[in-house]
């Protein structure tokens, strides 16, 4: 019985995701869940008692596995500046990602404070991992750097969501310019 109920559960977060990815936090609704997963609305409830129980559960879920990717690069890449490249443009590739969609979802208003609690101190996780390249490249302020630097990177992450009429890589090469040399260009 606890099998069947974690692939029921497993099978409504992969449903939340798609729709997540089709049509933001309006298209994540129970009834929407029901239908994609064959379970009648009421059953949904058993599992998640509200929209922000599923949000939170996919962040729960999916940021790990996020900012995995992002960690895994930042090994990867050869010096300070490249691990602040690669801290970006990991997470712009991870924008059309289905579990990118529930850590953007973060902001649907229906949160509760706990959750955005609980969100906000994971995301503080994926700020701290560039602090120590910022270090080694001599900031004075390297925490303060690397909220700014996530600044930029959420900025970009919002105008790619928006579709906005640059390409996606152009975008990720602004950020990625700003990140390393500021304003200058």
């Amino acid at each position: 019985m606890a099998e069947h109920r974690s692939m029921r559960r497993a099978a409504l977060l992969d449903a939340a995701r798609s729709l997540l990815a089709e049509g933001g936090t309006e298209a994540l609704t129970f009834p929407a869940l029901a239908e994609r997963t064959g379970l009648a609305r009421s059953s949904v409830y058993e599992y998640f008692p509200s929209r922000a129980a599923v949000v939170e559960e996919l962040c729960r879920v999916d940021f790990p596995v996020w900012a995995a990717e992002v960690s895994a690069a930042m090994e990867r890449a050869q010096g300070p500046q490249a691990k602040i490249e690669a801290y970006v443009r990991v997470q712009l590739a991870l924008v059309g990602d289905r579990r990118h969609r529930a850590v953007v979802a973060i902001s649907a208003s229906e949160l509760d404070a706990a959750a955005r609690e609980k969100i906000r101190a994971a995301h503080g996780g994926l700020v701290a991992m560039i602090v120590e390249a910022l270090a080694d490249m001599g900031h004075a302020r390297p925490r303060l750097a690397a909220v700014l630097l996530q600044g930029v990177v959420d900025a970009a992450v919002r105008r790619i969501e928006l579709g906005a009429a640059e390409d996606p890589a152009e975008v990720t090469d602004a950020a990625v310019a700003m990140a390393l040399r500021g304003v200058r260009g």
